[in-house]
């Protein structure tokens, strides 16, 4: 089980042919190994740190006694996982039901949502793997954001300079996710 203090993991799922399709995000917020904790052995998504940064660690045996004798811990890591259910099932309409410029413009709020700094490193392929599609359609979409004055994009360092016209690009499911965070894992 893991914990990021300050690195972003964003969640992959691998269809037969190789390719990759970004279907979640992990930061500070969240935990990955939530399914050894469910007792399950096999993730349903591949992990690929995004952000480098620290995180905690512990076993998943500690930390299902830990889970066992802990009613809050408990109800805490059902709730982080009904969030990422959320978050998986919203990526899944998303990707078939929007157009890429918003999808991105949603990406990339995820990711300034999980920094902790200012502006993040990503590149133009990782982004068309995590939203699959072509390069080159992050290179025209991430180039229309830049030139809203919305983000600034140079050599693979991303800075969000209109967070609020961003969100305005961005389709209803950064939105949705947010609801959901707040709901159930706000304070």
């Amino acid at each position: 089980m893991y914990f990021p203090l300050d690195a972003v993991v964003s969640l992959v799922a691998t269809v037969a042919d190789s390719r990759l399709l970004g279907v979640g995000m992990v930061g500070r917020e969240g935990m990955l190994g939530a399914h050894l904790a469910l007792g399950v052995a096999d993730a349903p998504v591949r992990a690929v740190v995004q952000g480098a940064g620290m995180a905690r660690r512990i076993q998943a045996g500690p930390f299902r006694r830990e889970l066992a004798q802990s009613e809050a811990l408990h109800r805490a890591l059902y709730r982080y996982v009904h969030v990422q259910l959320t978050q998986l099932a919203t990526a899944a309409a998303c990707v078939h039901f929007h157009l890429l410029i918003a999808r991105l413009a949603r990406w990339l709020l995820m990711s300034d949502d999980r920094t902790a700094v200012d502006g993040f490193r990503v590149t133009h392929e990782f982004l068309a793997h995590m939203l699959g599609v072509r390069r080159e359609g992050v290179t025209e979409a991430a180039g229309a954001l830049q030139q809203r004055l919305l983000i600034r994009y140079h050599r693979g360092a991303v800075c969000v300079l209109d967070r609020q016209g961003l969100e305005s690009v961005a389709c209803g499911c950064h939105a949705a996710d947010q609801r959901a965070y707040d709901a159930l894992l706000g304070p």
